[in-house]
């Protein structure tokens, strides 16, 4: 199985979720960085108001070629109740995703808002199907019972049958 893991992570809980998955699962991991903000404050301020009205953000790959991989997984931060705006991005820059299945997750704070179905809906779009959605709160992140399903999900959405 070769999976693809995309990821947006400001504060590192994103990020140490998907490199559990990297580490569990192997394949490429590319972290989608917003060349947006020039500050922490910005971030979270203009980010936020990005990220409610669905908009995308500059991010290093104009294209992101997931043809070749069986599996994509995506992860991303909440911000005010949806996906950031850099993973937005990256979903937008998909190329050769039509057909293929996908394991989504989304960390938070506190509640996940309409991050995990507003995600699935874009990549849906994208003739993506997604085969498991996770959220993981702050106490979830550090749950490796929670983390070990949702890496049993994903290996399990990756074999061929």
């Amino acid at each position: 199985m070769k999976t693809c893991i995309i990821y947006n992570s400001y504060s590192g809980n994103t990020r140490s979720v998907a490199e559990k998955v990297h580490v569990a699962c192997g394949g490429e991991l590319i972290e989608a960085v917003s060349k947006e903000y020039s500050s922490r404050l910005s971030m979270y301020t203009r980010g936020c108001y990005r990220a409610m009205k669905g908009m995308c953000d500059p991010i290093g790959q104009a294209v992101i070629d997931v043809a070749a991989d069986d599996l994509i997984v995506i992860g991303t931060p909440v911000w005010a109740g949806r996906a950031t705006p850099a993973i937005n991005a990256a979903v937008a820059a998909l190329d050769g995703c039509a057909g293929k299945k996908a394991v989504i997750f989304a960390t938070c704070g506190g509640k996940e808002g309409d991050t995990l179905p507003m995600l699935k809906k874009a990549l849906e779009e994208n003739g993506v199907i997604v085969a498991g959605e996770f959220v993981f709160d702050k106490t979830g992140i550090k749950d490796t019972t929670r983390i070990n399903a949702m890496i049993s999900a994903i290996k399990s959405a990756g074999s061929v049958p």
